[in-house]
């Protein structure tokens, strides 16, 4: 998350009162056409940037929402109606198309624009809090219209040129470009655990791609066409774009948007911790090699995945130059075959590379003893906000 004077803003667009929820280039060269999925055939040559655009464009709407700020105590809404806009594209030929959760948050009705002025009815039919992904269904979409391939967001690099197409303060079909500034940020999602508790989305892409109100939801492109991340929130002190935006990666799409249009939902893998970074103060408070990483276990969540594997949280409160850190609990330091230096190391394991009911294995240092535990992913309880 972004400290100091800045804070997180999600870049939909909200017409009536409140601004809720986001993309840049130069040249590149890639080789021939190759397949990137089972129905998409992609073309892998870098397009000049007005020819990009007139290719992807058609894919790319104008999410309009109408939603109630308020329900009475019969179930209907008890205040008026307000209305809200994002962005969203075509993901496959069959009419869905993704945008974020936060721009259909409280949908009543929902009217799909496209950039020839044609207007169709929208039907939410998969939502995500956990990621802020949703899928919008439109019935008799144009069948010219191509859907956008998604990018294998593996071999991206910092540096790398990027566009964004969306509708920014409601300007439909506007084009930004940038580069990619950072990879593996995190994001608080839309929804928190049973608790109070926050979740975070793993693997964020940062942009300096101009991002405002009204790009949620929109794609965040390569120059070959492909969508590398779904722009979703920027990092601002005044509610404009400062330079630093934020993308959900292809791979998190790639995994939650098929679950949604076919079940109309996502199950998140999880622990059942609550656990911190091993830090400098809570290595010198418990006595650990100098250069220790891992992810210090606070809470065990009571009838969780890891309280059926026994881990162990911590147990001690220990004043440190007057900061109270809790000490004592199991430091988690791998995941199956993977190092796990922090909580992002962690959380992208979980998020991108397993599934509920899938057994992982822990290694943990407990009491300077490196023990093992496998443990039965649950399902991730959660609220909305």
């Amino acid at each position: 998350m972004v400290k100091s004077r800045y804070s997180i803003l999600l870049t939909s667009f909200i017409v009536i009162g409140v601004l809720i929820g986001s993309c840049s280039t130069a040249d590149a060269v890639m080789t021939d056409t190759e397949t990137r999925s089972e129905n998409i055939v992609v073309q892998s040559t870098a397009f000049e940037l007005p020819d990009l655009y007139d290719r992807v464009n058609p894919a790319v709407v104008n999410i309009q929402v109408r939603l109630s700020n308020g329900v009475g105590s019969n179930g209907e809404s008890d205040q008026p109606f307000g209305s809200a806009q994002g962005s969203g594209f075509l993901y496959d030929d069959l009419g869905h198309f993704v945008t974020n959760f936060h721009v259909v948050d409280g949908v009543q009705e929902i009217s799909v624009v496209f950039s020839d002025g044609l207007i169709l009815n929208g039907e939410l039919i998969g939502a995500d809090p956990d990621s802020d992904l949703a899928v919008v269904f439109v019935e008799n979409t144009p069948a010219e219209i191509t859907p956008l391939p998604l990018a294998d967001t593996g071999v991206i690099r910092v540096g790398e040129p990027v566009v964004a197409i969306g509708n920014p303060f409601g300007l439909q079909g506007t084009m930004t470009t940038g580069i990619i500034s950072a990879l593996g940020r995190t994001l608080p999602s839309q929804a928190v655990a049973i608790g109070g508790g926050r979740f975070n989305i793993p693997n964020v892409i940062q942009t300096d791609a101009a991002i405002n109100p009204g790009n949620s939801g929109g794609p965040l492109l390569n120059l070959v066409g492909e969508v590398v991340g779904v722009n979703t929130a920027i990092a601002s002190s005044d509610r404009q774009f400062s330079g630093v935006g934020y993308a959900v990666p292809a791979s998190i799409v790639s995994r939650v948007v098929p679950e949604l249009i076919e079940h109309g939902r996502f199950a998140h893998p999880y622990l059942g911790i609550a656990g911190v970074d091993v830090s400098p103060n809570i290595r010198e408070a418990m006595a650990l090699d100098p250069q220790q990483q891992g992810v210090l276990v606070i809470d065990v969540t009571v009838d969780g995945p890891a309280e059926g594997a026994a881990l162990i949280g911590s147990s001690t409160e220990f004043d440190f130059e007057g900061q109270t850190l809790f000490i004592g609990g199991d430091i988690i330091i791998r995941i199956d075959d993977k190092d796990v230096g922090d909580f992002d190391d962690l959380i992208s394991y979980l998020s991108e590379s397993t599934v509920v009911g899938q057994t992982v294995e822990l290694e943990l240092l407990r009491d300077g003893v490196s023990v093992t535990a496998d443990i039965v992913l649950g399902e991730r309880p959660t609220n909305l906000r």
